[in-house]
């Protein structure tokens, strides 16, 4: 047998030792699989430190405040974020969303900062400054710093330059300890929920959250197990993981120890349901490929019609790559976050 041929035995025993267990939706499978998922990603501690949260800096921005705040997350770990604020909310008190970076230079690049924080002049590449794009919606916007980026590098990456990330290390240290990269951004990500909710002005049952690429993973996976996420909107990321992490040579943050024997992607997505689900890809997305993720998309929903809403997963298949598209997302989010009424679920484009 091949090495290849091997590598694919393995991916179809997984499938169907999984598929043999209860109805894929049901809300024991649902039950049982949220409970296995959170087991994967590893065992952090349940309680938690104080937020204390600390300004590091505030500034006037065209529409809006941008502050830059420190919280506490877990075992003496502190997580940077800016906290982009309307000058005219969408609603009073008025919601919030979490946006998350992928891989790059950190949470500045989704805010219209350069590497050193300045103002950024060109391309805003595949990000596309979209959490600028969010506040000018009205609502408030946190972006945190998601470990291994930017300013929470290992200081060897730093000496490397902006675009060097300590994502290798981190998740491999992690692993060999029981835990997983994925599983620290995700918990660290219900820290900014928490933040969020403790904040005056943000409207608590209005949080949603949005992500690309491997924000996108933490985007997604924080709103399948974190159900004071209101929806979520998951950019370039949502696939299979036999079409997309095992079928190229991934960031080892992508990867959770045994996740094949409980579920694939879009099981794990749809955890989300009955809450709403947008998910954006490009159609020359190398990535996250786009045969893949109308695969996903399919299961997904019905996954969504087993959880009695198939109207609460939308997506976006555009024209383009690995990148933000934006337009039907945020026009989404707007009728999830303001209106009382949600979209039609279906394609968007």
């Amino acid at each position: 047998m091949s090495i290849e041929r091997y590598l694919n035995f393995l991916t179809e025993q997984a499938a169907r030792n999984r598929t043999a267990g209860e109805t894929p939706g049901s809300e024991e499978r649902r039950t049982k699989l949220a409970e296995a998922f959170s087991r994967l990603l590893g065992e952090f501690p349940a309680n938690m430190d104080e937020l204390k949260p600390r300004l590091l800096e505030r500034r006037e921005c065209d529409g809006y405040v941008c502050e830059h705040l420190e919280i506490a997350t877990l075992e003496g770990l502190s997580m940077t974020m800016y906290v982009l604020v309307p000058n005219q909310p969408a609603a009073a008190p008025a919601p919030a969303v979490i946006a998350l970076h992928g891989h790059g230079y950190g949470n500045r690049e989704i805010a219209g900062m350069g590497p050193d924080g300045s103002e950024r002049a060109g391309d805003p590449g595949l990000h596309k400054d979209f959490a600028v794009s969010l506040v000018r919606e009205g609502y408030i916007v946190a972006a945190p710093e998601l470990i291994g980026f930017g300013e929470r590098r290992l200081a060897e990456d730093k000496e490397e330059g902006p675009g060097k990330n300590s994502c290798f290390r981190l998740a491999a240290h992690l692993l060999m300890t029981g835990r997983t990269l994925a599983g620290l951004r995700i918990r660290e990500t219900s820290r900014v929920i928490d933040y969020l909710e403790s904040r005056a002005g943000v409207d608590p049952n209005r949080i949603a959250i949005m992500g690309i690429s491997g924000g996108g993973l933490v985007a997604g996976f924080t709103a399948a197990l974190d159900h004071r996420i209101r929806c979520a909107v998951v950019s370039g990321y949502a696939s299979l993981f036999e079409e997309s992490i095992l079928a190229r040579n991934h960031c080892l943050d992508n990867y959770i120890p045994g996740i094949l024997l409980e579920a694939e992607m879009p099981e794990l997505l749809g955890l989300i349901a009955p809450r709403g689900l947008f998910l954006e890809s490009g159609n020359t997305d190398r990535v996250f490929p786009r045969g893949a993720a109308v695969k996903a998309f399919g299961e997904l929903q019905s996954l969504f019609a087993a959880a009695g809403t198939p109207d609460a997963v939308l997506c976006d298949f555009f024209h383009g790559g690995h990148e933000i598209n934006g337009g039907p997302a945020l026009a989404w989010l707007r009728r999830q976050l303001t209106e009382p009424t949600a979209v039609k679920g279906g394609e968007a484009g």
